[in-house]
């Protein structure tokens, strides 16, 4: 594990009105999950599993629900959101006596399109503001066709608990090779969302602190934060950011200077473009990644520092910001794991992707109230995206960043 600096400075730690959304195209079924699911689903799941404990009781419970009924495990079905199927697990009761399945009441009444709901699903996905929001989760569990009492309540408290677990939960079963660290704006506040990679490729929300700009302070006081909770890299660790001062100095802070860091190319490409005309800029864009392509460090290097000579009898402004950070952007080159390995690490897109998914659940809010509600939404929006994440691109080659690591580590115990 990297050392961490001494001296810990402590933890610092809905919806605007819009035009009625159309029902009937394409995209409603994508809109439908991400406005609804998080309150809809759940609140179907409980229904379910409370109709499942009065008929046969707590699993491996004797003596409750109606004799001769057991729980039979589960299978996939789908439910209807106004006239869209939507795929769930259904959980199973069997008639262990007349050997037939028992069905449940509650998911066949779930079965039929509702048509008449319509209207309700526009409401809930036009938006509401924050001060309407308890009448808009109030109105989803009405489109389900349950009882909508508490559900509002509900939400609240699932949100609340899934921040608890973010902010929360070990990290100790985790053995960590890549470090992604990104902000993103939500009114007037900075999320820094942290994101790991384990050695076998698993991607892990560890995660995420608010602060009014990336700042070092609060960014380091994160980090060390994320190391009690058990976050570790035992065979050494590659940090990925977008070149953020704040977020650079706190990982020096903490994690020290010997941590390797690979800046992201593709912010490198656009802070160099910034500087240029907009013909110049097209021409730009391809020159830079097609220096970046070189798969060794000395030609990468050798491609970029042309490129850095160019720009000066074009725009020294330009050619500055090329050269500022330069070693950084080539640091998968220089651990000799570009070609395997720079799909997936050479940029921040990894966690830029979890990015835009937290944004589109939460882009329509207008008026934050309370610090705890914006991360509550952050943090309900983060675990079910965690779920369906899939291994990193390249997870076979990971093994030649981490004997890399390793080496590069074993240089920096012999130096000192």
């Amino acid at each position: 594990m990297p050392r961490v600096r001494k001296n810990v400075v402590a933890h610092q730690a809905g919806v605007a009105p819009h035009p009625e959304v159309p029902l009937d195209d394409g995209t409603v079924a994508l809109a439908m999950i991400q406005a609804l699911i998080p309150l809809g689903l759940k609140a179907v799941e409980d229904a379910l599993q409370q109709e499942v404990l009065a008929l046969a009781g707590r699993r491996y419970a004797h003596g409750e629900g109606e004799p001769g009924l057991a729980h039979w495990g589960s299978q996939a079905g789908s439910i209807f959101l106004a006239d869209q199927k939507v795929p769930i697990r259904v959980p199973r009761v069997r008639d262990l006596t007349a050997g037939t399945e028992r069905p449940l009441a509650t998911y066949a009444q779930l079965q039929t399109p509702r048509a008449r709901d319509v209207g309700l699903f526009r409401r809930v996905l036009g938006g509401l503001s924050c001060r309407e929001y308890e009448a808009a989760a109030e109105a989803v569990p009405e489109a389900f066709g349950l009882a909508k009492s508490s559900v509002s309540r509900r939400f609240i408290r699932a949100s609340a608990q899934a921040l608890r677990t973010l902010h929360e939960r070990r990290h100790d079963d985790a053995h960590c090779l890549v470090l992604l660290l990104d902000g993103k704006s939500f009114a007037d506040d900075q999320v820094v969302i942290a994101l790991g990679v384990t050695t076998t490729g698993e991607k892990r929300v560890l995660g995420l602190v608010q602060t009014a700009t990336e700042n070092t302070r609060v960014c380091a006081a994160f980090l060390r934060e994320l190391i009690e909770r058990g976050f570790q890299a035992p065979e050494g660790l590659l940090v990925v950011l977008d070149g953020a001062k704040g977020l650079r100095a706190a990982v020096r802070d903490v994690l020290g200077d010997e941590v390797p860091v690979q800046r992201c190319q593709w912010h490198k490409r656009e802070n160099v473009a910034r500087y240029l005309t907009k013909p110049q800029q097209i021409l730009w864009r391809r020159k830079l990644p097609a220096a970046y392509a070189h798969p060794s460090h000395a030609e990468a290097k050798r491609a970029l520092l042309k490129l850095v000579h160019e720009l000066e009898r074009i725009n020294t402004s330009a050619a500055r910001s090329l050269e500022g950070g330069l070693e950084e952007t080539l640091r998968l080159h220089a651990l000799g794991v570009f070609a395997q390995l720079g799909t997936s690490l050479k940029t921040t897109n990894l966690i830029e992707s979890v990015m835009a998914r937290v944004e589109a659940k939460m882009q329509r809010v207008g008026r934050w109230r309370t610090s705890d509600q914006k991360q509550r939404w952050c943090a309900a929006t983060l675990l079910p995206i965690e779920q369906r994440f899939r291994p990193v691109k390249g997870v076979k080659h990971l093994r030649l960043l981490q004997a890399a690591l390793r080496g590069k580590r074993s240089v920096h115990t012999a130096a000192a």
